[in-house]
C-alpha cells in the first residue's frame, strides 16, 4: 500500500504541492472564519474558484516550462523595471508577513497539544524549514513536501466525526442565499486571495523550471507531453486544495456557526473552539493538520521569495544550487531573510488575528496586477514561442484575472 501510494505521488509534480501549500496555517484561519462567520453560505467559494485557480495554475506553469526560466526572470525582460519592482516587493512583503502568520498558528497549535512556550516553537520551526531548504537537496526535499500534503486529509476526517446534513449543504453550496455587503465582500476578497494567491503563481513556474533545469531542449513531441502532464498535474492539485479547504469550511460551519460562535480568525482559535463541540479527537486532527500545512507552506512561501529576488536581481541560483559553490548564497540569503523575519514578527505586538486575516486580503488585492502581467507574458510570442496559452486557457486566466478584480474593487468601493 505504501509503495503503491509513493509510486502514485511520484508521478504527480509542482502542481499538486502547490495546491497543497495553498491550505496553509493562514488559509486554514481564514476558511474557518469564513465557516464560523457566515456557515454554510460560503461553500460556493470553492466550486467558483475552482476552475480559475486551474487555469492561472496552468499559466504560471507553461511559462516556467516553456521559458525555463521563473515569473520574475520573464518579467525582468518584457517589462520596464518599475513593474518589476513593484511586483517582486509586493510578494516579498505579502510573503513574510505570511511566514509569520504561519509560523504563529503552528507554534500556538503545538502549544494547545503539548503544551510549553509559543515563542520557542516558533524559533524552531522557523529554523527547521530553513535548514530543511539550505542543505536537503532539491529532489529529496520536493519527496517529503508531497508527503506533507497527507496532513490536509485531517480536514476530510474531521467532517466525517461529524453528523451532517447532506441535503441542507448541496442545497446551500447550489443557493448559498448571501447578501451582498462589505462584511461579505471582505470575506470574499480573503478567501479568493488565500485560494488564488500570488506566491503559488512563483512557485509553481519555478519549480517547472527546476525540473528541466539539467535536460537538454525538449522536442516538439516532448513539449507537448510535458503540457499534458502539467495541466493533469495542476487539475489534481488544485482540486485538493479546494476539496480540503471546502471541507474546512464545511467543519466549521456544522460546529462553531451553529453553535453560535462567529469570530474566529486564527487556525489555532479554531482548533480550540472545536474541542468542547467536536471532541478531542477531532480538535487533535485539526491541530496537527496546521502542524503538517505549516511545514509545508512556510518553505514555499520563502522559496518563492528567494526565486522572485533572485531573478530580479540577476543571481543565480536555486534549490539546486550549493551554497559550498557561492552559487546560491543571495537566493538563499533571501530565504532566511522571509523565514527569520516572520519569526521575528511572532515577538512583535501584532495582533496575530489581524495579521492573519489581513494576509489574506492583502494576497487577494496584489494577486491581480500580478495576474494580469502573467496573462500577458503568456500570450505573447516572443516569450512563448509556439506555445502560447491556447484560447480556452486563455479565456478563463482573464475570468480569474477579471473576479479577482472586481471583487476587490468591490470591498474598496463598499469601505
Amino acid at each position: 500500500m505504501i509503495n503503491k501510494l509513493q509510486r502514485s505521488l511520484g508521478k504527480l509534480g509542482p502542481g499538486l504541492v502547490t495546491g497543497a501549500a495553498d491550505d496553509d496555517p493562514s488559509g486554514i484561519a481564514t476558511y474557518s472564519q469564513a465557516g464560523a462567520q457566515f456557515g454554510y453560505s460560503m461553500l460556493w467559494t470553492m466550486i467558483f474558484t475552482l476552475p480559475l485557480m486551474v487555469a492561472i495554475q496552468m499559466v504560471s506553469a507553461r511559462i516556467g516550462y516553456v521559458t525555463r526560466q521563473g515569473l520574475a526572470a520573464n518579467i525582468k525582460t518584457s517589462f520596464p523595471r518599475w513593474v518589476l519592482l513593484t511586483v517582486v516587493s509586493m510578494l516579498l512583503i505579502a510573503n513574510t508577513l505570511n511566514v509569520a502568520a504561519d509560523i504563529a498558528a503552528m507554534a500556538e497549535a503545538l502549544r494547545l497539544l503539548v503544551g510549553g512556550s509559543a515563542h520557542l516553537y516558533a524559533v524552531a520551526f522557523g529554523l527547521i524549514c530553513l535548514l530543511l531548504q539550505v542543505f536537503l537537496p532539491y529532489r529529496t526535499y520536493v519527496r517529503w513536501l508531497k508527503w506533507l500534503t497527507l496532513a490536509l486529509l485531517s480536514y476530510v476526517a474531521v467532517v466525517f466525526t461529524l453528523h451532517l446534513d447532506w441535503g441542507i449543504v448541496v442545497g446551500k453550496v447550489i443557493h448559498p442565499g448571501i447578501s451582498i455587503n462589505h462584511d461579505m465582500l471582505l470575506m470574499i476578497v480573503a478567501v479568493f486571495g488565500t485560494t488564488i494567491s500570488p506566491y503559488l503563481f512563483f512557485w509553481q513556474a519555478a519549480q517547472e523550471m527546476e525540473d528541466t533545469a539539467d535536460l537538454p531542449a525538449p522536442t516538439t513531441q516532448e513539449v507537448k507531453r510535458k503540457l499534458r502532464h502539467i495541466r493533469l498535474d495542476t487539475i489534481i492539485g488544485m482540486s485538493f486544495s479546494n476539496l480540503i479547504a471546502f471541507f474546512i469550511i464545511l467543519s466549521t460551519a456544522a460546529t462553531l456557526n451553529a453553535a453560535g460562535i462567529t469570530d474566529i480568525q486564527t487556525s489555532a482559535q479554531a482548533a480550540e473552539a472545536l474541542r468542547p463541540l467536536a471532541g478531542e479527537f477531532t480538535f487533535i486532527l485539526f491541530s496537527m493538520g496546521i502542524i503538517g500545512t505549516g511545514m509545508l507552506a512556510v518553505p514555499i512561501l520563502a522559496g518563492s521569495a528567494g526565486y522572485a529576488v533572485a531573478e530580479a536581481a540577476g543571481w543565480q541560483g536555486g534549490l539546486n544550487s550549493r551554497l559550498d559553490r557561492n552559487e546560491g548564497r543571495g537566493f538563499y540569503g533571501v530565504i532566511a531573510a522571509a523565514t527569520l523575519g516572520g519569526v521575528i514578527f511572532c515577538f512583535t505586538p501584532m495582533d496575530p488575528v489581524k495579521e492573519l486575516f489581513w494576509a489574506a486580503v492583502i494576497n487577494g488585492v496584489i494577486s491581480v496586477p500580478i495576474m494580469v502581467v502573467m496573462m500577458l507574458l503568456a500570450s505573447r510570442g516572443s516569450i512563448m514561442g509556439p506555445h502560447v496559452i491556447s484560447l480556452r486557457l486563455r479565456w478563463l486566466g482573464w475570468a480569474a484575472t477579471a473576479a479577482m478584480a472586481l471583487t476587490v474593487a468591490g470591498m474598496l468601493v463598499t469601505l
